[in-house]
């Protein structure tokens, strides 16, 4: 089902997460153009359509235009400078949307090759809820999990036991 080892345990988690709270009769909008994950969900029976690259930092019609019933933005909004925009934008009722938690111990996600590649912001778990909520959205429920490596040094020890990844479902708040 997985096509490498790397994002096994973070495409099993984010899948049972979405299992948890999304039926497969509800259409998704997935931030991002197609991607592994995205190619996940509709082997699992989701109906799944990716937005097309465009920059959503200051582009919005895929989700002003959308018909979806969810929004998924699966590790998108670290790259985003201002998120805050396009998260009042959703249409949708509902949203699941994960991040890359920041680790005290190693410094922000910078490609060296590729400038779209680069982690604009790293949250810790309370700013991430803030945003959420300042933006319109309730939080109704939330996970954690590591990211261990296969490494040896003081980062991978550390990494076997603190929090990488974040996930929240969240529902549009009821005027």
């Amino acid at each position: 089902m997985y096509e490498n080892n790397f994002p096994n345990k973070r495409f099993k988690n984010t899948l049972n997460f979405i299992q948890k709270h999304i039926s497969d009769k509800e259409t998704i909008l997935d931030l991002g153009v197609e991607n592994p994950f995205s190619k996940i969900m509709v082997s699992e029976g989701y109906k799944v359509t990716n937005t097309k690259g465009e920059d959503l930092d200051i582009d919005f019609s895929s989700v002003t235009n959308a018909k979806e019933d969810v929004v998924t933005a699966l590790e998108i909004f670290e790259h985003l400078i201002a998120p805050y925009n396009i998260l009042k934008e959703i249409k949708a009722d509902k949203l699941i949307t994960s991040i890359p938690l920041r680790l005290w111990f190693s410094p922000a996600y910078k490609s060296k090759t590729d400038p779209w590649d680069r982690h604009y912001h790293e949250f810790e778990d309370w700013q991430f809820n803030w945003l959420l909520e300042k933006a319109g959205w309730e939080i109704k429920d939330t996970a954690k999990w590591t990211n261990p490596v296969k490494k040896i040094g003081l980062r991978p020890l550390l990494r076997l036991f603190t929090n990488r990844y974040y996930i929240v479902y969240a529902e549009r708040k009821k005027s």
